[in-house]
């Protein structure tokens, strides 16, 4: 049977034909990317040409081995049987496309077997997993995607599908052996075989493939060329860890004083770096970051999947103007919407789930720097939520806390606990701001100090010589208070010498140990209290940890899913009698990060707020206690609690600690009294 390719076609050589379609769509598709490429290197500088170890181990598992892809069993699971199979097959596009050249000429004789099953496995692999994800879109379609248009996604579909069943036909007719190329002899063995078969389905797989390669740069399929570069270029830098305004040639943040950056976060798209760029056509358009964000939860306009499709569908729309180097009317804060700018606790809930590793807090902080620094004014839609969060900035300035109460008032929770107050120790409890002014997280502070010195640990803190680390400053986008605060601590660190902190709150735990090292602080060891208590219990220097009652755990964002600790929370209250759904680094966050909880939260009649939706969670593990290990999430998880009437008890884990300690001392003493 003579191959397609060497026939002609009223007249015309086959050859020709392929040459003529094959120009025009691998034009087409290289025009579209280059464009692409040019609109992504119009962002800022990043340097993401560091660690190379680490970058090609996260290339391998989790673009080539889809790590994070197959998180979600099913569809994850068609996908990447598709993805695979694609791998596996694309050899044989080349030797379809060249006349079996590729195999007769290219490839060694010793190797035809192991690559004709390797080619059938992928055949079979990315048939069997695109005809599954039909059958779930059109049969069992997902809630996310109803009323949502699945055209596209179905037409990509049935275009691998065919090329999938079309190989099979050509392959039948060219004698294939029964052990390497199974599913091409059973065709060959099941249906008669002609040359106008073959002829037919060659030119369909030859045009399926012309068509999938004008699709994919202009749908959401350009994520195939473009999730590459995105997950190498991943951030080896600590998760949720905000960039400075400028960094020295070192990468350390430069002082204040020697300031002399002119704009301030992102409000045009070439002020986005280009890495951040990128996310934009890496999107696969899963809506995993949408099913996880809070905001969305709670009916904000905020979607995190929106803002990534936003920047290319700006990019696209604008292409013109911005590859002559102008500036568009509308900038990337009008696409994103104010009051989605707004609504992001930076959970980075959205960045866990993302298979690709697409960074969309970082989008939403920049725009928020911008607002706060260089514009000064607010749409009127948001203009209420914001009020407040301006209320606390002053008083951040004033005060160097929140609450707007006098520093000289910071220390007076410590007052009768004979600690060490701004002199040398080994050990400076860092209070925080929650911690040293509000009443219920005062008590939290002087049982993590007792704790401490129940261990015969050298203790102190630092009075009224603390400041707030500036998380909610930084967040909101007010770097510059960021860094004059942060600037005022580590003075203060440096002239008392401390090298090892310990927080309670989890944000002053990744402000001091992560972000801090931008400023001069990498040599202070920052611990948050559950890691210490963990620590001073498996040394034998506090009892062993057991609790009463029926205890579940409320993972912080910053703790668990941002700083990576989810064990010494739960082993220092000696386990969690039952876990919620989302927990771990999938928690659900309580709604006060990002500078929320300094912000008004506006709900319409159809949702409920973030605390409470986490609240309705924990309350419906029948637990008796909530075990917490922030002073937020003690505050918003207690308040959601109260809103829907749940008796459940919230404890910090150091409140549960020091409550065995005292109970098990009792009875050590009534030991005592009896013998």
């Amino acid at each position: 049977m003579q191959h397609p390719l060497d026939l002609t076609y009223a007249g015309i050589s086959g050859w020709l034909i392929l040459l003529i379609i094959g120009v025009i769509s691998l034009g087409f598709f290289g025009f579209q990317v280059q464009k692409a490429t040019r609109l992504i290197l119009l962002g800022s500088k990043d340097d993401r040409f560091d660690s190379w170890s680490k970058r090609l181990k996260e290339t391998a598992t989790v673009w080539l081995g889809q790590a994070k892809v197959l998180e979600d069993p099913i569809a994850g699971g068609f996908h990447v049987m598709m993805f695979w199979g694609f791998l596996m097959l694309s050899s044989d596009m080349l030797d379809l496309a060249s006349g079996n050249a590729f195999s007769e000429y290219l490839l060694p004789d010793a190797l035809h077997g192991i690559w004709n099953l390797m080619v059938e496995v992928g055949y079979t692999s990315a048939l069997i997993g695109c005809t599954l994800a039909l059958s779930r879109r059109v049969l069992f379609t997902p809630e996310k995607l109803k009323g949502k248009s699945q055209v596209e996604g179905n037409a990509i579909l049935l275009l691998i599908m065919t090329i999938c069943t079309t190989a099979f036909v050509v392959e039948a007719g060219e004698s294939p052996n029964p052990t390497t190329e199974f599913f091409g002899a059973w065709v060959a063995s099941t249906f008669v075989i002609t040359q106008l078969l073959v002829n037919i389905a060659y030119w369909l797989h030859m045009l399926a493939i012309c068509t999938f390669l004008f699709l994919i740069p202009v749908s959401k399929h350009m994520h195939l060329v473009m999730a590459l570069p995105n997950v190498f270029f991943f951030d080896t830098q600590a998760k949720g860890k905000m960039r400075p305004m400028q960094v020295d040639e070192n990468g350390t943040a430069v002082p204040l004083e020697d300031l002399d950056t002119e704009t301030f976060g992102a409000s045009q798209f070439s002020e986005l770096s280009w890495r951040s760029l990128i996310d934009g056509w890496a999107c696969t358009s899963c809506a995993r970051c949408q099913d996880v964000c809070p905001a969305y939860a709670s009916g904000k306009p905020l979607n995190p999947m929106q803002i990534i499709h936003d920047v290319r569908d700006y990019a696209n729309e604008h292409a013109g103007l911005l590859l002559k180097g102008q500036s568009p009317e509308e900038d990337m804060i009008s696409r994103f919407g104010e009051e989605a700018i707004w609504a992001c606790t930076t959970c980075n809930a959205c960045v866990e789930a993302c298979p690709v590793n697409i960074e969309h807090v970082p989008k939403l902080t920049d725009a928020r720097r911008h607002l706060m620094m260089e514009r000064m004014e607010f749409a009127p839609e948001v203009e209420d939520t914001v009020m407040p969060l301006m209320a606390m900035i002053e008083n951040l300035e004033s005060d160097s806390n929140p609450y707007g109460i006098p520093m000289h008032e910071r220390g007076d929770w410590a007052a009768d606990l004979d600690v060490k107050v701004a002199e040398p120790a080994e050990y400076i409890y860092f209070a925080g701001c929650a911690a040293s002014f509000d009443e219920r997280n005062k008590k939290v502070a002087r049982d993590t100090i007792s704790i401490m010195k129940e261990a015969g640990l050298d203790v102190g803190i630092l009075g009224m010589q603390e400041g707030c680390t500036g998380d909610a400053a930084r967040r909101a986008g007010n770097e510059y208070l960021f860094q004059m605060l942060a600037e005022t601590n580590l003075a203060t660190f440096e002239e008392l010498g401390v090298k090892k902190i310990v927080a309670s709150c989890p944000h002053c735990f990744h402000t001091l140990g992560t972000e801090y090292k931008d400023f001069g602080g990498q040599d202070i060891e920052v611990m948050h209290h559950s890691q210490l208590i963990d620590h001073l219990q498996k040394e034998g220097k506090l009892p062993a940890p057991k609790h009463e009652g029926n205890i579940t755990y409320h993972d912080p964002c910053y703790l668990g899913r941002i700083g990576g600790e989810t064990a010494a929370p739960r082993d220092v209250i000696g386990g969690v009698d039952i876990e919620t759904e989302n927990h771990g680094k999938s928690s659900f966050c309580c709604g006060a990060g990002g500078a929320q909880m300094w912000m008004e939260e506006h709900v319409d009649d159809d949702h409920e707020r973030v605390n409470i939706i986490r609240a309705k969670e924990l309350a419906s593990t029948g637990a008796d206690t909530v075990a917490v290990g922030c002073p937020f999430c003690s505050t918003m998880v207690t308040d959601g609690l109260t809103s829907i009437e749940s008796q459940m008890k919230v404890k910090d884990i150091a409140e549960i600690v020091w409550e065995q300690i005292k109970a098990n001392d009792k009875k050590i003493q009534a030991t005592k009294v009896a013998v």
